[in-house]
């Protein structure tokens, strides 16, 4: 999932608002609107604001 991350193409210093709506963007609609697909949809939301913090404490780590 690191590379659907990577796809997404969100800055690392933009905020978790803006890796949900690139996330949103990147679904089916078919998986939006299907409540069968809740839990689904929210692993995914969660796992790219995971990454995204990776991603942000790298950054701060080497101060790039």
């Amino acid at each position: 999932m690191y590379a659907t991350y990577l796809r997404l193409g969100v800055p690392v210093w933009d905020g978790e608002r803006a890796v949900i709506r690139a996330a949103r963007g990147r679904l089916a609609r078919s998986a939006l609107r299907d409540p069968a697909w809740r839990d689904a949809r929210k692993r995914f939301y969660r796992e790219m604001l995971s990454h995204h913090a990776d991603a942000q404490r790298l950054v701060a780590q080497f101060r790039l």
